[in-house]
């Protein structure tokens, strides 16, 4: 089939829908599918279109279906399309959702977190990571406990908490936190600059590079998410591929990932309770290695074959077959 997907990240932008739009094309076309991506939908004609975020997308998403309103619509939800925007521009957010032939969530608690009407065409997907040449821990440092934080610097990520959490850690703590990602701003960027400078166990490394990324999960024991909303954070896939022990915020998207059982949530914000799972995953070896079961044994559900075979159903549940 011939496919289009929308996002509003452009093709220089390391924007987590930019990824999930670059890593669907490659995976639809190994399913021998067209596909096309755009940032604004130029009335080309097609099998499906798919809008990469309700809110951001809403004008694309109205175009395409003025255009081709017979033509199959999947509109994919985002973090912020469900824990802000359809509270902040519900007409324009609800106006693409209405309009969808299916909806796509990202993690398993989104048909909580939308309103009931929806519900019946809502498929959820879980993004896929591939498995890293270098596991979690795989190249441990004698004397330092390496904590990693990645993703890009914004008020979404809550991104100097584990930084802040650090400040409450005994003296005696091996643990060092690096932080990866683009300041969303120059606030933001000032922000990690003065924490940098203040804080002898933070660094912020900037934007790596894959490689760099890699080295970095490699020293690292343990992988900080402390977002205050997701819609199904991909950075939970590619640490479970890699092996690596998650303390994570306890929200939907998280929990819609990780699952209720899971041993390494902490309250939004609070970062004396993240001090004490941050010092706990160093000193209990009975709490990190629990940990480290639970993201080895979810692993397999982020697997890229696993997404492709979501993707293709979705296809199916949207176009109807031709006699």
């Amino acid at each position: 089939m011939k496919l289009i997907i929308n996002t509003p990240a452009g093709p220089d932008s390391k924007a987590g829908n930019r990824a999930t739009a670059v890593r669907w094309q490659r995976l639809l076309q190994e399913s021998g599918h067209q596909v096309t991506i755009e940032t604004e939908y130029q009335g080309a004609q097609c099998d499906v279109f798919i809008g990469l975020h309700a809110w951001r997308s809403a004008a694309a998403i109205k175009a395409f279906k003025r255009a081709w309103p017979d033509t199959p619509l999947i509109v994919v939800l985002t973090g912020t399309d469900i824990y802000h925007h359809q509270h902040a521009y519900p007409e324009a957010t609800y106006e693409s959702m209405d309009l969808a032939d299916l909806l796509i969530g990202l993690h398993d608690r989104v048909g909580q977190d939308i309103p009931e009407r929806y519900e019946s065409k809502l498929l959820t997907l879980r993004q896929s990571a591939d498995r890293p040449e270098s596991i979690g821990g795989s190249r441990l440092e004698p004397g330092q406990f390496h904590i990693c934080v990645l993703g890009h610097l914004r008020d979404e990520k809550d991104s100097l908490r584990a930084a802040i959490a650090s400040h409450h850690l005994p003296e005696d703590s091996n643990i060092i936190v690096s932080c990866a990602g683009k300041p969303h701003s120059d606030a933001w960027r000032e922000l990690a600059l003065q924490e940098s400078r203040s804080n002898p166990r933070f660094h912020w490394l900037g934007e790596l590079n894959a490689s760099e990324l890699g080295t970095l999960v490699a020293v690292s024991s343990v992988m900080v998410i402390s977002s205050v909303m997701e819609g199904g954070a991909n950075v939970i896939s590619e640490a479970c591929r890699a092996e690596l022990p998650i303390l994570a915020s306890d929200i939907p998207g998280n929990r819609g990932l990780l699952g209720d059982d899971y041993p390494g949530y902490f309250p939004v914000k609070d970062d004396r309770a993240l001090a004490d799972l941050m010092a706990r995953a160093e000193n209990d070896e009975e709490f990190l290695a629990a940990l480290k079961k639970k993201v080895v044994k979810l692993a397999e559900t982020f697997e890229p074959e696993q997404e492709r075979q979501s993707l293709e159903k979705a296809l199916a549940l949207v176009v109807q077959p031709k006699d």
